[in-house]
């Protein structure tokens, strides 16, 4: 399958310690975030051989480190002329997916998951959308996913209101045709304008990985990457 890589925000929290390039382009030891990210999914032989970089704010930077192909991996740019959301960016990119059902990945989450064990689940299922889920314990940052017995998620829940639980890890697959059925704008948020607004209408699973996860949003959390993410790819 084809993968969608949003990178395009512009990193607000982050601020304080990388001013210079944009949020995916934050160094850890040496070597951009995004950079990791492609690693990791041209390690994954026979699963992705099309990115699609979804890029907005401070673009022609992500576009001059990577220019068309990326070791096996080839390179397709998806522009924003104006900041469109998540889901704008998806729905956009999503036109230049050459596979019928493509892999999404937030361009400042790492999440290191057997995609082909993912994608397998995903065409035995007959989901429209799989996101991944990873079990988190004391969780301050995130909101929590409650699925049922089937892993199909039934509800989003706020962070305060359990100390354990399974959070939304960032990567999905879905056909490229999925907002098609849905009356819905241009720009907008995937998780809270289209996933958790038409959660009752979709046919919507959790796939669950203990994988290693990390989100450098935070300035905390950027430090702590540059500790531990090198160890795995």
């Amino acid at each position: 399958m084809d993968a969608i890589i949003l990178a395009g925000g512009f990193g607000t929290r982050l601020k304080s310690v990388i001013s210079d390039v944009p949020k995916p382009l934050a160094p850890i030891n040496g070597k951009p975030f995004l950079q990791y990210l492609m690693d990791f999914l041209n390690s994954q032989k026979g699963i992705v051989d099309n990115v699609i970089l979804s890029l907005g704010y401070m673009q022609d930077k992500v576009i001059n480190h990577f220019n068309a192909k990326y070791k096996d991996i080839n390179i397709i740019y998806s522009l924003e002329k104006e900041p469109m959301g998540t889901g704008g960016a998806i729905k956009q990119a999503l036109n230049y997916t050459v596979s019928e059902d493509a892999f999404i990945l937030n361009g400042d989450t790492f999440f290191d998951l057997d995609l082909k064990k993912m994608s397998q689940f995903y065409v035995s299922s007959g989901a429209e959308l799989v996101t991944a889920l990873k079990k988190m314990d004391n969780s301050e940052r995130y909101g929590f996913v409650e699925i049922d017995e089937s892993f199909r998620i039934i509800n989003f829940s706020e962070k305060k209101d359990k100390k354990q639980g399974y959070i939304n890890g960032g990567v999905y697959i879905t056909n490229k045709d999925v907002f098609k059925r849905f009356s819905i704008n241009d720009k907008f948020s995937f998780e809270k304008d289209f996933i958790e607004k038409y959660l009752k209408n979709l046919n919507l699973l959790g796939y669950i990985s203990d994988g290693y996860f990390i989100d450098i949003g935070i300035p905390e959390d950027y430090e702590k990457a540059k500790k531990e993410i090198g160890k795995l790819i």
